[in-house]
């Protein structure tokens, strides 16, 4: 008998969290566990590709911020009809309703899946601040386990008073099959941008967001220029395209439009950071960076802003600045260009190295499996 995991989430957009939740999909031991998702809102991008791995999405087409009774109602009875031995939810709305509603379901275990780091009300929208509050008072009585997946989150989160007994780490995992080096990538990209090989590329794969702090890395830029005139920037990410007024008037202002290469929302982002000469996270706030994993993954040294679980990830094998600081920020992706080619090379070895002792997918995956497998200790898979 298969254990049964359902995973309720709040929405399948192209995001960190539902990219875990693929990736965690995709790679469970489909021999002893069975898998399905709720999404409570409106289907995203990241339905379709969950449907292609064979797994089971509906969607409750919930509105607003937590919907009404009528969604936890619909949640009980979807609940009620996959008959799960465990429930694994996704960010915080998912976890309020998904506790409660599993309460009404027959009360399998709960996991919940903390995603965020630290909430700064300066970044953040107070309703949100307000739902962890309540998850914080909530996390004694809803939840079996609390997943954080950084180190920052957890420590913000016990202190804003979720349950400490009840959380666990497990870091966000990386496919170091599909993030590698690729000599040949970085060729292919170089030629499909008609930027001559001897160009440097630095990148920043990010959505366009306020936490991502694009205004520091074209800040960065144009100092970073001043030494090295020949590099070029590549954006990629939602939003991060021409068609984003805000960030062309950005670029614009620091007299950088020749220097930036945008190429917004893209489906071969192993392919473009593969091509990458440094990789770059200017971030005000994060949780666990997915975008400097699979750099690193793909022996790519990083310039990170010391947010979140950043320094942790790439340990010594990138640079690690303030965040809001874009003279230190150049100063970095400067150490870095200033390599030659081959203490480059192996510093990006020494970054994927890292990914595979701690941040290996096939491990993390092994890590939720066990949690799974403890809760629903009865099931004999």
């Amino acid at each position: 008998m298969k254990l049964r995991v359902v995973h309720v989430i709040t929405g399948l957009p192209r995001g960190g969290a539902e990219m875990m939740l693929y990736k965690l999909v995709s790679r469970i031991d489909s021999t002893r566990f069975e898998s399905a998702v709720i999404s409570l809102k409106e289907e995203g991008p990241m339905a379709e590709r969950i449907r292609a791995l064979g797994t089971s999405v509906e969607s409750l087409g919930m509105r607003g911020a937590l919907g009404d009774l009528g969604s936890i109602v619909r949640l009980r009875q979807s609940l009620v009809r996959h008959a799960p031995h465990v429930i694994q939810t996704w960010l915080y709305h998912a976890d309020l309703l998904g506790g409660l509603a599993a309460k009404l379901a027959g009360s399998p275990p709960v996991v919940w899946g903390v995603r965020m780091g630290v909430l700064d009300p300066r970044k953040v929208r107070a309703s949100s601040i307000r739902l962890a509050h309540l998850c914080a008072r909530l996390s004694r009585r809803l939840p079996s386990r609390i997943v954080c997946c950084s180190r920052a989150g957890r420590r913000w989160h016990v202190d804003l008073g979720y349950d400490a007994k009840r959380m666990t780490l497990i870091p966000n995992g990386f496919d170091i099959d599909e993030f590698h080096p690729d000599e040949s990538a970085r060729r292919a990209v170089h030629t499909e941008l008609g930027i001559a090989d001897a160009i440097a590329l630095v990148g920043l794969v990010a959505r366009f967001d306020p936490h991502k702090d694009h205004q520091n890395f074209v800040a960065a830029a144009a100092e970073l220029t001043k030494t090295f005139p020949d590099v070029r920037f590549v954006l990629v990410g939602a939003g991060a395209d021409s068609t984003n007024v805000a960030l062309t008037r950005l670029i614009d202002a620091a007299a950088m439009h020749d220097r930036f290469v945008l190429l917004g929302l893209r489906s071969d982002v192993s392919r473009l950071t593969a091509a990458f000469d440094v990789a770059v996270s200017s971030s005000l706030g994060e949780g666990f960076s997915n975008a400097i994993g699979e750099a690193m993954a793909c022996g790519v040294p990083c310039a990170v802003t010391d947010v979140g679980d950043s320094a942790w990830i790439v340990g010594d094998t990138g640079r690690v600045v303030p965040p809001r600081d874009p003279t230190a920020l150049a100063g970095a992706i400067g150490e870095v260009l200033r390599l030659n080619q081959e203490p480059r090379r192996l510093l990006g070895l020494a970054a994927r190295e890292r990914i595979l002792d701690n941040f290996e997918l096939s491990n993390v995956v092994r890590r939720y499996e066990e949690v799974y497998l403890e809760l629903a200790g009865h099931v004999r898979p």
